[in-house]
């Protein structure tokens, strides 16, 4: 099966771009589900490309990762990111050195099999998100894949996504409410991350950047760029006295 080509947001112009940010989407996904955090990410000056579905085909999509990090043409700092099984096969390509990245972010990522099962499309609508603008983007697209969220990603993704392997910041984006990788499962996981910060959103499933709390999702995204850049936190608690 042929990978999905790439999709491009890039950042307005007359602004210097800040970085660049691949993203892989997850099981039955493709590239443009991810217009709304890619227009977002761009009118932050960050320069966004979404590539294909890795449990497609892994190798394709590998070759596609690689392809942008040696574009030239775009800035570091480079992070790679994604969602579901894209954030495992994120975390698989710098865990064994197939991509260099400057930092991860994973949003949704799954630690084992689907802990959930749906009969019918309202039932994965509903374990995916809660936004009804999604919804209905996703039940409207003749490209997205119904059902693929209850396969099983490939086997050795989860041991070759080793935690400790992993030599670049990450920040972990989960639904508090996510039934098909649940928050408590993969806390371990991202202990085992020499840097990493988990976020948990409430009220929000499992697509973590495409709930109702989207905004915020995306916010979170853009500080840790921010801080990515500048080798520091720029927001902090300051105390009241």
């Amino acid at each position: 099966m042929a990978v999905d080509k790439v999709a491009v947001w890039d950042n307005p112009e007359g602004l210097n771009p800040r970085g660049t940010v691949v993203v892989v989407p997850g099981r039955g996904e493709h590239p443009g589900v991810y217009e709304r955090l890619g227009a977002r990410l761009g009118a932050d000056a960050y320069r966004v490309r979404v590539v294909g579905d890795p449990t497609l085909d892994a190798e394709g999509v590998t070759e596609q990762v690689r392809a942008l990090r040696a574009d030239d043409t775009l800035p570091g700092p480079h992070v790679l990111a994604g969602s579901d099984t894209g954030a495992l096969f994120a975390a698989v390509l710098v865990a064994t050195g197939a991509v260099a990245a400057d930092a991860l972010v994973l949003a949704g990522l799954p630690v084992t099999g689907p802990a959930a099962t749906a009969a019918d499309w309202e039932g994965e609508l509903d374990a995916r998100t809660n936004c009804p603008t999604h919804r209905d983007r996703l039940t409207g697209d003749g490209s997205v894949r119904r059902g693929a969220l209850w396969s099983p990603p490939p086997s050795d993704w989860f041991g070759q996504a080793d935690p400790a392997a992993l030599d670049v910041p990450v920040l972990g984006v989960h639904g508090a409410e996510d039934v098909v990788s649940p928050l408590e499962a993969v806390r371990d996981w991202y202990a085992k991350v020499d840097v990493a910060r988990l976020v948990g959103l409430a009220g929000t499933g499992h697509d973590a950047l495409n709930n109702q709390t989207h905004r915020s999702a995306a916010a979170t995204v853009v500080l840790f760029l921010e801080s990515l850049r500048t080798g520091a936190e720029i927001v902090r608690d300051e105390p009241l006295r």
